[in-house]
């Protein structure tokens, strides 16, 4: 016979094991919940996960209207608390340096400023973000709780012809460079631009190619000719990246995105293409629509404001968006075409307007694209692959080749 207090205190632990074991049974069934529920799971993974997105146009955006992102800001697709909600651990801030840059000069001076302002922003709340320089830099900040400011440069153009300027621009902290933009430059023929001067790359732009080889710079083949992709997946000596790139198989005829023949030659590169998210990019319906609205500018009165023309076509014409499930079309096939190893994420947040598609507006978004990924079968493995570890791979093996050159 046992005695009061024993009774007692035998009591008090089968009340607390069957609250142990009714908290477990809880526990059990809100991770079957959770399981059964793509967008909890994703809300959880968009937490758990790294994600590196290779292409968000802060930078530009602060040089035209400066607000403080570190805080909620009320303009753009980026701050630092949409980016907690949305999970992004490491954007790539893209240097943009228009295309005019190449014939009136000051692009060098420009693409400083624009690494000033970001380190500037780390300055000013260390506490939420840091300067990322290396690939191992985004576990270590994951770890602190920290958002990782990577750089990358969209446009060769700030080089001008000076391979040095390359080695300033690393030690700078660039870590890709997109080759040109939206005309060609002293490196590289671009996609959007007719004329076709160097039937690729120019002499100086297989310099470049391999200058950033050795130093550790991703190249990125975002916005060039065909033929220049061709030539840099000749030359260098580690996987290249498409920074934000799509699929021309959606959108025919539009050479800024991959066709099939190019997206198997990455893959065999051992590259990544990082998926644009802008509507143009990813259906063919929106691509079309701003053709047709250009042609209609075009064609209006001279002295027509284009801010209040486009406002009157739009009424007249619904801009067709994508959406979160056109965005994964695009993974899907790249998935299904060279495997899962060589598709990433390259939103263009902050860079192709108000074009963005329904379910993915800014960085706070992540989730139903994670979501959606759970709906189509990918497991886990997988999406970590897409959301940073194809990205993160191929950083460093530019890394291990450049260790490699520089040690030889």
């Amino acid at each position: 016979m046992l005695k009061p207090s024993l009774i007692a205190l035998t009591l008090t632990a089968v009340l607390a094991g069957c609250s142990s074991t009714s908290n477990s049974m809880a526990g059990s069934s809100a991770t079957a919940a959770v399981a059964k529920d793509p967008a909890a799971r994703a809300q959880q993974l968009a937490q758990q996960m790294l994600i590196v997105d290779t292409h968000i146009d802060v930078p530009y955006r602060l040089q035209e209207k400066w607000e403080d992102v570190s805080v909620a800001a009320p303009g753009g697709d980026f701050d630092y608390p949409r980016a907690k909600a949305g999970g992004l651990n490491a954007p790539f801030m893209s240097v943009y340096i228009p295309s005019s840059y190449e014939k009136s000069g000051g692009g060098y001076l420009l693409a400083n400023q624009l690494i000033d302002g970001m380190e500037a922003l780390v300055g000013r709340a260390p506490d939420k973000f840091a300067m990322a320089y290396k690939a191992d830099d985004l576990a270590e900040h994951f770890k602190a709780g920290k958002i990782s400011l990577a750089l990358g440069m969209e446009n060769g153009t700030p080089i001008d012809g000076k391979l040095e300027n390359l080695q300033h621009f690393y030690q700078r902290g660039i870590r890709y460079i997109t080759l040109t933009h939206s005309e060609s430059n002293h490196i590289s023929d671009s996609s959007y631009d007719m004329r076709r001067k160097w039937k690729g790359l120019s002499p100086f732009g297989e310099k470049v190619v391999a200058e950033m080889n050795r130093l550790g710079m991703m190249i990125d083949i975002s916005h060039v000719s065909d033929d220049a992709f061709y030539k840099v997946i000749q030359l260098t000596k580690a996987p290249v990246i498409a920074s934000h790139s799509s699929l021309r198989s959606f959108v025919p005829g539009f050479e800024r995105n991959m066709d099939d023949a190019m997206i198997k030659a990455l893959a065999k590169n051992g590259g990544v293409i990082q998926i644009n998210f802008g509507s143009s990019f990813v259906v063919s319906q929106a691509n079309q629509w701003g053709l047709q609205f250009r042609a209609a500018l075009a064609a209006a009165p001279k002295g027509t404001d284009e801010k209040t023309f486009r406002a009157e076509y739009l009424k007249q014409h619904p801009y067709p968006f994508a959406n979160v499930d056109t965005v994964l079309d695009h993974i899907d096939y790249v998935t299904k075409l060279v495997g899962v190893d060589y598709v990433g994420i390259g939103s263009d947040f902050d860079g192709v307007g108000d074009s963005l598609p329904d379910g993915l507006k800014d960085v706070s978004m992540y989730p139903n694209l994670i979501a959606g990924l759970i709906r189509r079968g990918y497991n886990e493995a997988d999406i970590e692959k897409i959301l940073s570890g194809n990205l993160l791979r191929v950083w460093r093996q530019v890394e291990a080749q450049a260790a490699l050159q520089q040690a030889g």
